[in-house]
């Protein structure tokens, strides 16, 4: 029999997804296309496997080391794992053989170290890039103009796919607030393409517990969420 908690994060997951799906609708886009990331950081693997069973198939870690713990102990499972925290490039081998998505590439240097230390561990990720578009000292991520750069040095990487780009926005309360960041993102990711970028982009990370809906209607196909599904932490 089902515990209460198990409930819990099940209603929490549905609520999520309708809200997700009526982002979506609103935008006249599909549900379908935007992925929900379950973060998981700080929270037990009891929670994660309650998630699992409630069929949630993307999770996020922020450290590769809690990750790598977590993949240990649901090896038994189809868990997809993300990378959604800063991967330092003494960890690029143990990031890709954790997590088959890693959404925070900032710089060549690690881009090179990544695609490197998949190579010899047989893995293909795929990658993101995390830009910052309001250039916040105490944040990671590339200012825009530098990731044309980072998108050439991936014509020549061997192992990994570069796929997107993740924004984290400035912290506000007001989720309206953050709708400026998220369009922006867009814009700079259809401006690139325009621009002919042979990399074609088309995932969108952006978006988390509390602004999630806006990122969606604003071309998310990822969103990260963690406490609207799991509780505070």
């Amino acid at each position: 029999m089902p515990s209460s908690r198990s409930n819990e994060i099940a209603s929490r997951l549905a609520e999520v997804r309708a809200r997700i799906g009526e982002a979506a609708v609103r935008a006249g886009r599909s549900p379908a296309d935007v992925r929900l990331i379950a973060v998981s950081k700080t929270f037990p693997v009891e929670d994660i496997r309650r998630a699992y069973d409630a069929g949630q198939l993307d999770f996020g870690e922020n450290r590769v080391q809690d990750a790598l713990q977590k993949v240990d102990s649901t090896s038994d499972t189809s868990i997809r794992w993300h990378l959604i925290g800063h991967l330092q490039s003494n960890k690029a081998r143990k990031a890709v053989e954790a997590c088959p998505v890693i959404h925070s590439i900032d710089s060549v240097d690690l881009l090179r170290r990544v695609d490197r230390a998949a190579g010899e561990a047989g893995r293909c990720p795929d990658l993101l890039v995390q830009v910052d578009l309001a250039l916040e000292p105490t944040k990671h991520g590339v200012p825009i103009d530098e990731v044309p750069g980072i998108l050439e040095a991936a014509r020549s990487c061997t192992a990994v796919r570069l796929v997107g780009l993740m924004l984290l926005p400035p912290l506000t309360e007001n989720p309206e607030d953050t709708r400026v960041w998220f369009r922006r993102l867009r814009k700079e990711r259809d401006r690139l393409l325009a621009r002919g970028s042979s990399v074609p982009l088309p995932e969108l990370s952006m978006g988390m517990s509390h602004d999630f809906e806006v990122a969606v209607e604003e071309g998310a196909t990822m969103v990260r969420v963690g406490s609207a599904i799991f509780g505070s932490r």
